[in-house]
C-alpha cells in the first residue's frame, strides 16, 4: 500500500507543488521551469536498502554533499495521506489515516516528514551558501520510500527537488532524483552548471563506493 503525507500550508516559492511526482514531468514541466531525472543502482538486497533508505530519510544525500543541516523545524499545520491508489490506478475505497508516529536514525537524527522545513548550509570560497527548503511530500512504501523539498526563500533558482530510493522486484536497489528548477538573471547558465555539479554529487552519496 502506499502512504503519501502532503503539506502545502506554508509558502514555497513556486506554483506546481509535487510536480517531481507526475509520470510525464520530462515530457510536460511547468511552463519557465527546467526538468530533470537521474537515475543510479545502489546495489542489491534488503539490507542495502534498508540502509540507504535510513541515510535517505535523515539527510544522508544533503550531508553526503556537503551540506550541513541547520533550523530544522517540524513547521506548522495540516498533515494529510494524500491519495492512495491500487495497482491499476484507481482510488482505494478506504483511504489511510495520517501516518503520526516518529522515526529516528541509528544516531538518533528523526526522519524527514512532510511539514518539515530546514536550511542547507555550504561553504563557499566566499561566504556561505544557505538553501532554506519545506518538504512537500514523503513517500513511505514497503519497498519504496523518500521525499522532495521545495525552496522557500527567494535565490538564484526556484522549484523541488525529490530523492526516492527503491527496491525492485529484481532485487536491486535505484535512487531516483528528479528536480524541476527555475533560473533568472545573468547567471542562470552558470547556475544551471553548478546544479548539474550538485546533482552528481547527490547521486553518490548513498552509494556503497562513496556514501553509506
Amino acid at each position: 500500500m502506499t502512504r503519501r503525507s502532503t503539506f502545502t500550508d506554508q509558502s514555497v516559492t513556486y506554483g506546481a507543488i509535487g510536480a517531481t511526482l507526475a509520470p510525464d514531468l520530462l515530457r510536460y514541466p511547468p511552463t519557465g521551469y527546467r526538468p530533470s531525472e537521474d537515475v543510479v543502482r545502489l546495489g542489491s538486497g534488503i539490507e542495502r536498502f534498508e540502509r540507504a533508505a535510513e541515510s535517505l530519510m535523515t539527510w544522508g544525500i544533503q550531508r553526503g554533499s556537503g551540506f550541513e543541516i541547520a533550523d530544522i523545524s517540524t513547521g506548522t499545520g495540516a498533515q494529510y495521506p494524500g491519495i492512495v491508489y491500487d495497482v491499476e490506478g484507481a482510488p482505494l475505497a478506504e483511504q489511510p489515516a495520517p501516518r503520526i508516529e516518529e522515526r529516528f536514525g541509528a544516531d538518533g537524527m528523526p526522519y524527514i516528514a512532510a511539514g518539515m522545513t530546514a536550511t542547507l548550509e555550504r561553504k563557499k570560497r566566499i561566504g556561505t551558501e544557505q538553501i532554506p527548503v519545506l518538504i512537500v511530500y514523503v513517500i513511505d512504501e514497503p519497498e519504496r520510500i523518500g521525499f522532495a523539498y521545495g525552496t522557500t526563500a527567494e535565490g538564484p533558482e526556484s522549484g523541488e527537488e525529490s530523492f526516492i530510493v527503491e527496491h525492485r522486484d529484481d532485487d536491486t536497489v535505484w535512487l531516483t532524483i528528479r528536480s524541476i528548477f527555475a533560473t533568472t538573471g545573468v547567471t542562470a547558465p552558470m547556475q544551471r552548471k553548478r546544479r548539474r555539479e550538485l546533482t552528481r554529487l547527490e547521486l553518490r552519496a548513498l552509494h556503497p563506493a562513496g556514501g553509506v
